[in-house]
């Protein structure tokens, strides 16, 4: 061979490798610096899903919905996700924090317990007076205080025995969210403000026990009922009842809290994205786990390991709960997690994501973040108030688990097999930065 061919052939190979990829080898973005941003400590009980692209859709036969979940390629951008289902626990906060400013504000009246913000009528709640290491506002020694708080208990004829049972129909919670879509749409009619595009609303945030004799009317399920939520021993279960708009309003709490937080702690403060739910293809890339072509979020194609244990908490077989070791729901930190270190992401309960249901969502919705949504209105029909489940649940057989299987319920409804976690966007560019 001509020397000089030879030559041409490790320039010609140099030529391929430095046009052929857009990162050096560590990784990095050519051109853009490489700087850890101070804002991308990942928030407490997350992972950050580093962002890439898949094949969104069924890994099987679509066998329910018959082709509503086809193939199709997508990116998808770097998130927080919460490690596992939120748990009962962790909603519970949320039930007491209501509670507590219901108390405060409704029936103590009492100004020692405020903030009041210099220059205007407004004023807040100083938690550090009612969560300082005394006695709770509940257990209090003062009569006075102990009359107001018994204003809260079931009265009369709804009392049983006497005792002291929270009335749950007080706890109401009233939030407020921007609608972006909206204000998009019409940002050149100048007849529209901003108050236009300000959507508010109140909902009652303890969850419906009782899903569990509705769901299941012949089954002995009372004591479910009676201690689900309440008791300490189900503090690490994930929460179920709770409705999609429940979800929603526990995400602006949970967002508020950590700006209040950082507003209490002064001086140089993290800033973060809000808390949301997933959208639907941000659930699915979650629960791949990086796994190309997997049925499952621990790979496949079976719900088994090597060994012949069950991977998740479903229903092995007609009237078969118990051998994947849980009759009915499981701790959330139950199982192995995926490659992400997400915890059930299949079985345990099925998730509510932001995605609105439309069967033929996956043929228009872009290939950049892709989701459909609609913010339904009490008046609307129900197929708009479909939102999208994800995950299979403890009930549910093997088909359901697998990571393109989709299914919905009603925004309004709560199950005992439906429960949710959150996610919050990245503020970096490169999740190699962090």
């Amino acid at each position: 061979m001509n020397k000089r061919y030879l030559l041409l052939v490790p320039i010609f190979i140099f030529v391929i490798f430095s046009v052929g990829c857009s990162r050096s080898g560590g990784g990095e973005l050519v051109g853009v610096k490489r700087e850890r941003l101070k804002t991308n400590r990942v928030p407490h009980g997350m992972v950050l899903v580093p962002g890439g692209t898949f094949i969104m859709g069924q890994s099987d036969q679509d066998i329910t919905f018959a082709q509503v979940a086809q193939n199709r390629q997508v990116t998808i951008s770097s998130f927080y996700m919460d490690d596992t289902e939120i748990s009962n626990s962790e909603y519970r906060q949320f039930v007491n924090w209501v509670r507590d400013s219901i108390l405060i504000y409704n029936f103590l009246q009492d100004d020692n317990y405020f903030v009041q913000v210099e220059g205007t009528n407004e004023r807040y709640i100083d938690w550090s007076k009612v969560n300082n290491g005394k006695r709770s506002l509940w257990n209090s020694k003062d009569q006075a205080v102990r009359e107001r708080t018994r204003q809260m208990y079931y009265q009369g004829e709804d009392r049983i025995f006497g005792k002291d049972e929270l009335d749950v129909r007080l706890l109401r919670y009233h939030y407020e969210w921007y609608d972006l879509r909206a204000a998009t749409a019409a940002k050149n009619d100048p007849t529209k403000t901003r108050s236009d595009f300000i959507r508010r609303d109140t909902i009652l945030v303890y969850p419906d026990t009782t899903v569990w004799l509705n769901d299941f009317s012949y089954a002995q399920n009372e004591p479910m009922v009676e201690g689900y939520f309440s008791h300490p021993s189900f503090d690490e279960y994930p929460v179920v009842g709770v409705t999609w708009r429940q979800a929603q309003a526990f995400n602006t709490w949970r967002s508020r809290l950590f700006e209040n937080h950082q507003r209490s702690r002064g001086g140089n403060r993290e800033i973060r994205q809000p808390y949301m739910l997933p959208s639907e293809a941000e659930w699915e890339y979650a629960a791949r786990g990086g796994r190309v072509g997997s049925p499952y979020p621990w790979g496949g194609p079976s719900a088994r390991n090597a060994k012949g244990c069950l991977m998740a908490n479903f229903k092995p077989g007609r009237g078969n709960y118990i051998d994947d070791g849980a009759a009915y729901t499981a701790p959330v930190y139950s199982y192995f997690p995926n490659d992400f270190g997400l915890y059930n992401m299949a079985g345990n309960v099925a998730e509510w994501t932001s995605s609105s249901f439309n069967e033929s969502a996956s043929s228009f919705v872009h290939d950049m973040n892709p989701t459909y949504r609609y913010d339904a209105k009490p008046g609307d029909p129900q197929s708009l108030q479909r939102k999208v489940i994800r995950g299979g649940s403890w009930k549910d057989v093997g088909y359901f688990l697998q990571n393109s299987a989709r299914a919905y319920e009603y925004q309004d409804t709560a199950k005992s097999y439906i429960g949710f976690r959150s996610v919050s966007a990245y503020p970096g560019v490169d999740p190699m930065n962090n």
